[in-house]
């Protein structure tokens, strides 16, 4: 599963723009599926400066802790704290309620560097 209205990072993280002028922030669907059962979920502070390609988090899963990247530029605005209990949102939602960060934008023209679904598609399809 690949939504269209989502760009990517070649890390396996989705970005959504927001109504408010932010960006959203995940795990894809197939980075999810790759790890396996999440139990536990770190997140940045909301403050939090981060840069285009730095960690911003940790995903451990039953077989593996991976690192999240920061696909773009900016102010950590809002965590998803309900992962801190459900974790598993994850892997059951990774595009709704498993969302993870929201970023303000350093610089707005960062996200023409990210895939486009069918880029994204095919990223998966060669891994």
């Amino acid at each position: 599963m690949v939504p269209e209205e989502l760009r990517y990072s070649p890390a396996h993280e989705w970005v959504l723009t927001t109504v408010r002028g932010t960006v959203r922030v995940g795990i894809t669907d197939y980075a999810q599926t790759q790890l396996g059962d999440i139990i536990h979920v770190e997140l940045p502070l909301v403050g939090d400066s981060v840069a285009l390609g730095d960690p911003v988090g940790e995903v451990e899963s039953t077989k593996s802790v991976s690192e999240v990247f920061a696909p773009v530029a900016g102010e950590v605005v809002a965590r998803n704290g309900a992962l801190e209990d459900s974790p598993e949102l994850v892997n059951s939602d990774p595009y709704g309620e498993g969302w993870m960060i929201e970023i303000k934008l350093a610089d707005a023209s960062a996200m023409d560097s990210l895939m486009g679904a069918n880029d994204y598609r095919k990223l998966i399809e060669d891994a």
